[in-house]
């Protein structure tokens, strides 16, 4: 389990193919504290380490991911958002976060407000999933509140912290985002379509 607070960046280095599935090749500085086997959030995406070398590591992709995701847009030089799994004694700073992206949706507009950014998103809504205003989504992992909710896009706010921390600062209109929506909201969808 996550928490959408992200820890650092990781530039990925290397990818190869092995049939279906995707190997990624990330660098950061925190790869010296990874263990084998271990869960890290990648963009919002739960992958595991599979092999470490000093501040290298790899973790594999399976299809299903790389067509529910943006990792397999990915190439050696982009970044993407990191978070280790919340240790049991941590304080929750954002909200649940699983690791299992929905869907993927798209910037729309991207709005620098003179030391604040908004960022206008849209998702394709058949699937189901649903967005309430004030309510918690995650965005290429990164625990964010969501304000002019509507059926198929939303916004959100962005402080300086946040977009010198993650790849926010890099996001641009027509980029394509992991979504994430709240697990407490999509509990209760399901709760109340049973019940109709």
């Amino acid at each position: 389990m996550f928490t959408g607070i992200v820890e650092t960046l990781a530039r990925l280095t290397q990818l190869r193919d092995e049939g279906t599935n995707r190997i990624f090749t990330f660098e950061t500085e925190l790869a010296t504290e990874f263990k084998i086997d271990q869960s890290i959030s990648h963009n919002g995406v739960c992958l595991t380490v599979t092999q470490i070398a000093d501040r290298q590591y790899e973790v594999l992709a399976v299809e299903e991911t790389l067509q529910k995701s943006n990792l397999g847009k990915l190439c050696p030089g982009d970044a993407v958002n990191l978070e280790r799994c919340m240790p049991a004694h941590g304080r929750f700073d954002g909200h649940i976060v699983q690791g299992h992206v929905d869907q993927t949706g798209t910037c729309t507009r991207v709005e620098s407000r003179d030391g604040s950014w908004l960022y206008d998103f849209a998702y394709d809504a058949s699937t189901g999933n649903l967005t309430v205003e004030k309510g918690s989504i995650a965005i290429n992992g990164v625990s964010l509140t969501v304000f002019h909710s509507e059926a198929d896009a939303f916004r959100v706010t962005i402080i300086p912290y946040t977009y010198q921390h993650t790849t926010f600062q890099f996001l641009q209109e027509g980029d394509t985002v992991n979504l994430e929506f709240d697990i407490l909201g999509k509990y209760i969808q399901k709760i109340m379509a049973a019940r109709r």
